[in-house]
């Protein structure tokens, strides 16, 4: 969905497939922070144990030339949000830090200059002992218990944050897809992806429990906030394009037809890609360019390694989704690889034939402070200029404008003064204003 007609100022939004920011095509460049510690970094208290870890990492994103990052919240409900023993969910978390602790992160990233994307829950893996993720994704009523306390909540508190630049849903949902199930709707048919990998982390679900599960969400993050952007992270671009012979499990029809909610679509689609023995597959992103996908949506590559990319370099990587009209790369992972990864955001930092990547994030008292004031002042001004055109239009006789004239001269000319000195002030804001790759929304 283009959301550019009523995007705000100092915020990401998507124009003819591309992310924009204040006005400026942009190219979101970082990597993956998923985690400091699995599963316990937000709420219950923890987030002040791993604090100064992800402030240091955004803070060596940014030096590298990085503008934004992904990272997870819930991943399978280990610790948050709170359920109670029917599975329904109950809190943000048990100790009542949740919040807080995502608005600090929030804080963090924007005073390093760095978009985040939150992504809710992981697929990849398969350690949800409690059940917790699995009632959510098979029982409505569960799901919209997590709806109505956290996610909603959630959005409308941080919604408009600097840092906030959209939401991803879940992980490689397709680490729990049944594959090779036949279906006679399309939307719901894995067949043609037997031999993709699917379901390497335990084959629990159909496609429509999935994507009722994404859907929801969609929609009650976009009914809490319509300028939100929203995505999955699929695990390779098999189940996400109509392209090659394959379905998009993920387009706006499948999802509102498994959800029944009209809200609940993705904005951009958003790909990963890791070789297999060396040799990455036919319809990877690092064998195509993005329009080869033929996707009526931003693609971002939003997972990539060194370990497994077929060869290339962790340089070639990122400049390869660069110049593949891709609309973002993000690499895995800033933790463990973060020196290798960095080196990969810094090759690409100057680069602008598909978007600039620098990025301001506005903090309070800043030049946005000191245009509104310009505008204030021309607002006085013009109100002057208004005031002494009024007098001379009222004046009837000659020798009485010449009076006017004379006594409204002095007053004239410091007007004239005024809008010297706001033309000049306009010129300094534009320039810091350049200087830093932003335009006034």
């Amino acid at each position: 969905m283009d959301k550019s007609a009523d995007a705000p100022c100092n915020r990401l939004y998507i124009e003819d497939k591309k992310f924009m920011y204040n006005g400026v095509h942009v190219f979101l460049s970082g990597g993956n922070l998923p985690w400091i510690n699995y599963a316990h970094d937000f709420g219950d208290g923890q987030w002040v144990r791993v604090r100064d870890q992800v402030s240091e990492q955004m803070r060596l994103l940014h030096d590298a030339g990085g503008n934004s990052m992904r990272l997870w919240i819930h991943i399978q409900g280990e610790t948050t949000p709170a359920f109670n023993e029917a599975g329904y969910v109950t809190a943000m978390d048990r100790l009542g830090t949740f919040l807080s602790d995502f608005k600090d992160m929030l804080n963090l990233a924007q005073s390093h200059d760095i978009l985040v994307f939150p992504t809710l829950w992981n697929a990849a893996v398969n350690q949800d002992t409690h059940g917790r993720l699995d009632g959510l994704i098979r029982d409505p009523d569960k799901l919209q218990s997590y709806l109505d306390v956290v996610l909603t909540p959630l959005v409308k508190q941080v919604k408009g944050h600097p840092a906030l630049a959209g939401w991803d849903i879940i992980n490689e949902p397709e680490g729990m897809i049944i594959p090779a199930k036949w279906s006679r709707e399309r939307c719901y048919d894995t067949l043609a992806l037997i031999f993709s990998g699917m379901g390497w982390a335990g084959k629990k679900y159909c496609y429509k429990e999935i994507q009722r599960f994404i859907n929801w969400q969609a929609d009650a993050i976009k009914s809490a906030d319509p300028a939100a952007l929203v995505t999955v992270g699929v695990f390779k671009p098999n189940s996400c394009t109509d392209s090659f012979w394959l379905v998009n499990h993920y387009s706006d029809t499948c999802l509102v037809a498994a959800g029944g909610r009209p809200l609940g679509t993705l904005d951009f689609y958003e790909y990963h890609s890791y070789s297999w023995d060396g040799i990455f597959d036919g319809v990877a992103v690092f064998r195509h360019s993005a329009p080869d996908y033929k996707m009526n949506k931003p693609i971002l590559v939003g997972e990539f390694w060194e370990k497994e990319g077929g060869g290339l370099t962790i340089t070639e990587m990122f400049e390869y989704v660069y110049r593949g009209l891709y609309a973002g790369a993000w690499s895995w992972d800033l933790v463990k690889f973060g020196e290798s990864q960095r080196r990969g955001v810094d090759h690409i930092r100057h680069f602008t034939g598909n978007g600039t990547i620098p990025i301001h994030l506005p903090r309070e008292g800043e030049v946005w402070g000191e245009l509104e004031n310009i505008r204030n002042e021309l607002e006085i001004t013009g109100d002057g200029l208004e005031n002494i055109w009024d007098e001379l239009e009222n004046t009837e006789e000659l020798e009485n404008t010449g009076d006017v004239l004379e006594n409204n001269g002095g007053e004239l000319e410091n007007t004239a003064d005024k809008l010297e000195n706001i033309r000049n002030k306009l010129e300094n804001v534009t320039d810091e204003l350049e200087s830093t790759g932003e335009h006034d929304g």
